[in-house]
C-alpha cells in the first residue's frame, strides 16, 4: 500500500496536539509535587526515583527505541525539576543583589577612575584600561593577586584582569585567585593582542639569542618560536616588563614578545610584526570592582558553584540553562586547595538582567549548588 506523506503529517499533528495536553497534564501533577515538597521541606531532586522511571521508561520503549526514550524523558525530568523549583523557591538573593546594584549604580560608566593593572607602563592590561575608561589613572601592581588586593583595600577603585585568549585559553592563575579574593565584575572587554618581536635599533632576527616574554604571549607565538629552536625563550611576569628589561639589558642579542605600544614607548624597533599563530587573537579582560555595580543593559553574568559530591550534579546545572533556554558562554573548572577532588565551577552565560528568566534561573542554582556566588552582572565591550 502506498504511503500518503499528507495523511502521516496529520497523524503526526493529531499525535502532537495528544502529547502536549498530556504534557500540561504531567506539569500541573508536577507542580502539586512541589507543593507536596514545599510543606515537608522535601528536595526536589529525587535521583533513585528518577533511576527508576528511567528504567521503566526503557523497558516500556523497547529496544530499538530504547536510546531515544531515555533522551526524551531525561529532558522531561529536567524541565519538570526546574519547573518544580520555580514553584518552590519564588526569591533569589543574588537576584535581589543584582536589583539593589541596579539601583544604586550610576546609568552612566565612569570615564575616569583610579585603575590597577598587573604589570609595567605598556602592559596590554594598561591598554584594556584605557578601552573602558576615556581616562583611567593607572597604578601598577606586581601580580594579578596583588591587583585584588588593591580594590579590597581599597587603593584602586577598579581593576582590570586578562582572564582569557582566543588562542591560549583561560589565565588560570586568575581564575584560581577568584576562589580567595572579594570582587564584582563591573564591565569586560575584548582587545585583539598583537605580538611583535621587539630589539634595539639595527638588531635582525639572526642576531637575537634569547626572547623574554609573558607565558601567555609565548603560547600565543609557539609557532614562531618552534621555527626558531636556537632561541632561548625567558618568562617574564609580562610582555611590557619584557620590553623594558630589553631596553635596558647591556646585551644586544636579546628580544621581547610584546606589543607595537611597546616599541615606541621604550625605544626599540619592531623587527618581525604580528608572530601570533591566529591572526583572530584576542584576549577577554574584566574590570573588576570592590562593591558591586550593575549599569543598565548588563546582559552578562559570571557566577561561581560548587556542586554536591554526587553523581550528576555538574549535569543537573547544566540543565537548569538548557530548560531554561540561556546561553551558556564558559564553563571553567578550578581545584578547591583544601578538598580533595573537588571543584569550583565558572559559568559565564547571557542574559538580561531584566530578564524573568534570570531569576528563575537564579533560584534554581542557589537550590542545587553547595556553596554559590555571582560575581558579577555587567556589559563586554568587543
Amino acid at each position: 500500500m502506498e504511503l500518503d506523506l499528507k495523511k502521516l503529517r496529520e497523524e503526526i499533528n493529531a499525535t502532537d496536539e495528544e502529547i502536549v495536553e498530556l504534557f500540561k497534564k504531567r506539569m500541573a501533577i508536577a507542580a502539586c509535587v512541589a507543593e507536596y515538597k514545599k510543606e515537608r521541606s522535601l528536595p526536589v531532586l529525587d535521583a533513585a526515583r528518577e533511576r527508576e522511571l528511567l528504567e521503566k521508561i526503557s523497558s516500556l520503549a523497547g529496544d530499538e527505541l530504547d536510546g531515544y526514550a531515555r533522551t526524551l524523558y531525561r529532558t522531561m525530568l529536567d524541565v519538570s525539576r526546574a519547573y518544580q523549583y520555580t514553584k518552590l523557591h519564588q526569591s533569589s538573593l543574588c537576584y535581589d543583589e543584582i536589583a539593589k546594584a541596579l539601583e544604586i549604580t550610576p546609568p552612566i560608566f565612569p570615564s575616569r577612575a583610579k585603575v590597577a593593572c598587573q604589570g609595567v607602563e605598556g602592559a596590554y592590561s594598561q591598554i584594556a584600561a584605557e578601552k573602558l575608561f576615556e581616562l583611567p589613572t593607572i597604578t601598577y601592581c606586581p601580580s594579578f593577586d596583588s591587583v585584588f588586593s588593591a580594590i579590597e583595600r581599597g587603593d584602586c577603585k577598579y581593576g582590570v584582569l586578562p582572564i582569557e585568549n582566543s588562542t591560549a585559553g583561560s589565565v588560570k592563575k586568575v581564575y584560581e585567585l577568584m576562589l580567595c579574593h572579594n570582587f564584582s565584575i563591573v564591565r569586560s572587554v575584548r582587545l585583539k593582542i598583537d605580538h611583535n618581536l621587539l630589539a634595539k635599533s639595527g638588531r635582525r632576527l639572526e642576531d637575537i639569542k634569547e626572547i623574554f616574554s609573558h607565558e601567555q604571549a609565548i603560547s600565543q607565538c609557539s609557532e614562531f618560536l618552534k621555527a626558531n629552536p636556537q632561541i632561548k625563550v625567558t618568562v617574564v611576569a609580562n610582555t611590557a616588563l619584557a620590553s623594558k628589561m630589553v631596553a635596558e639589558s647591556d646585551r644586544d642579542d636579546v628580544a621581547a614578545l610584546s606589543s607595537r605600544f611597546c616599541a615606541e614607548l621604550y625605544g626599540l624597533e619592531n623587527i618581525m610584526p604580528s608572530l601570533q599563530d591566529t591572526g583572530n587573537n584576542f584576549t577577554r579582560f574584566i574590570c573588576i570592582s570592590k562593591d558591586p555595580e550593575v549599569y543598565p543593559g548588563a546582559d552578562k553574568l559570571s557566577l561561581m558553584l560548587v556542586t554536591p559530591n554526587r553523581p550528576g550534579a555538574l549535569y543537573h546545572v547544566l540543565s537548569c540553562f538548557n530548560s531554561l533556554g540561556v546561553n551558556m558562554t564558559k564553563l571553567e573548572s578550578c581545584p578547591i586547595p583544601e578538598r580533595d577532588f573537588e571543584s569550583m565551577f565558572y559559568f559565564d552565560f547571557t542574559v538580561s538582567v531584566y530578564s524573568d528568566t534570570l531569576k528563575r534561573l537564579l533560584c534554581e542554582l542557589e537550590a542545587r549548588g553547595e556553596k554559590f556566588r555571582l560575581l558579577g552582572a555587567y556589559s563586554e565591550i568587543i
